[in-house]
């Protein structure tokens, strides 16, 4: 978040600004305070106070600052509790991770929250403003008051009599308008102090009202990035009102719930197209090994007849050499080599179906396997 360093620092060049300008015009401002000494240093008096509590205002926004800080970086929070933030404060006092979620109507109660307590804050330095223009207002209706009755009085009492001695006539008219003079002054002056203590303050007031209003931009932006939005967020503020807090509450709690139940149910369609995806996978592979099977079946009769035709050849040599004079030893040992390779095929290709049906039974187990995990 944004500290308000940077509108202290406006402040501070401002006054020193107006403090340049008062050294340079301090003869005629040192004149124009002792026209009335005390309605104008009421009226500085109420300045510096103005002053002071812009400038706390500000500053009361650092540890605020810092706090959210600390909060958000999952640090300890060192130091005094926040006083803007205190119900918020209050609510996240048992998140230790810096984590959480917030309804829309906690968000939006926390937010009005704050903003009534800022603008409590500036409440006296708008009342500061407007003393201030009030005491202007008031010492000038004062001085005219002066100076009508001054007025009145040097009128009344003038004449023109002793001789006609014109000089002790105009002697006394110059001693009578020094009291109108007297008001002028008081009404100028206190105008001219009220209304530059006004101008100061509104500045003061203006930047302090930025800062505030920055820090609760940011403020509302962290939280718009924490707030959840249930299914009756989006509704009008009337609709919102009217709904008990207890019931909006089990409203997001079911929201909720359903949510959870259609991500669950979505994760279970999913499981089961991974399912039949496998179901197909094996269906396909117990095809093709039922196709290799069959392939090898159809083998082992042709080698089973051919190894029979074969058997039926030799037992026709046999007794066609019995008959003609007996079998010579080279034709007794490739007839009995032929049937020890016929018998060795054989054996082969029942070993490459005993192994089929064993990847078959594998592939089963693995399926029935899968169907209880997903079942479970």
């Amino acid at each position: 978040m944004t500290r308000p360093q940077r509108y202290l620092i406006r402040m501070v060049l401002f006054l020193v600004a107006v403090l340049a300008a008062a050294i340079l015009l301090l003869g005629q401002l040192q004149e124009a305070f002792l026209a009335n000494p005390a309605l104008n240093g009421l009226i500085l008096g109420v300045l510096l106070i103005g002053i002071v509590n812009n400038f706390r205002q500000v500053l009361m926004l650092n540890p605020e600052v810092r706090w959210i800080e600390e909060f958000k970086s999952d640090r300890s929070i060192s130091g005094s509790a926040p006083r803007l933030l205190a119900p918020m404060a209050t609510m996240l006092g048992e998140r230790e991770n810096g984590q959480f979620t917030l309804s829309a109507l906690s968000t939006r109660s926390l937010l009005d929250g704050i903003a009534t307590r800022l603008e409590e804050h500036r409440d006296l330095s708008r009342y500061n403003i407007g003393l201030l223009i009030f005491l202007g207002l008031l010492g000038t209706f004062w001085g005219l008051l002066n100076t009508v009755g001054s007025v009145g009085d040097v009128i009344s009492n003038l004449s023109i009599g002793g001789g006609g001695d014109l000089s002790l006539v105009f002697n006394d008219l110059k001693r009578g308008l020094e009291a109108p003079i007297e008001g002028m002054g008081t009404a100028f002056s206190s105008s001219l102090f009220g209304l530059a203590g006004s101008l100061v303050l509104g500045f003061l007031d203006l930047q302090t009202g930025q800062s505030q209003n920055r820090f609760y931009t940011d403020l509302e932006d962290w939280l718009a990035s924490q707030t959840r939005l249930s299914s009756g967020a989006l509704s009008d503020a009337a609709g919102d009102q009217s709904i008990p807090a207890y019931v909006q509450a089990l409203l997001e709690q079911t929201a909720d719930s359903l949510e959870k139940l259609q991500r669950t149910m979505t994760r279970s369609e999913e499981s089961r197209s991974q399912s039949n995806a496998q179901f197909m996978e094996l269906t396909s592979k117990l095809g093709t090994l039922t196709d290799t099977m069959y392939t090898e079946h159809k083998l082992m009769e042709r080698l089973a007849e051919g190894h029979l035709a074969q058997k039926n050849l030799l037992e026709k040599l046999a007794d066609s050499q019995s008959g003609g004079g007996g079998m010579d030893a080279s034709s007794k040992t490739h007839l009995r080599n032929i049937d020890v390779y016929t018998q060795k095929l054989l054996d082969e290709v029942s070993a490459g179906r005993e192994e089929s049906i064993s990847q078959i039974r594998q592939e089963i187990r693995l399926l029935a396997r899968t169907i209880a995990a997903k079942d479970s």
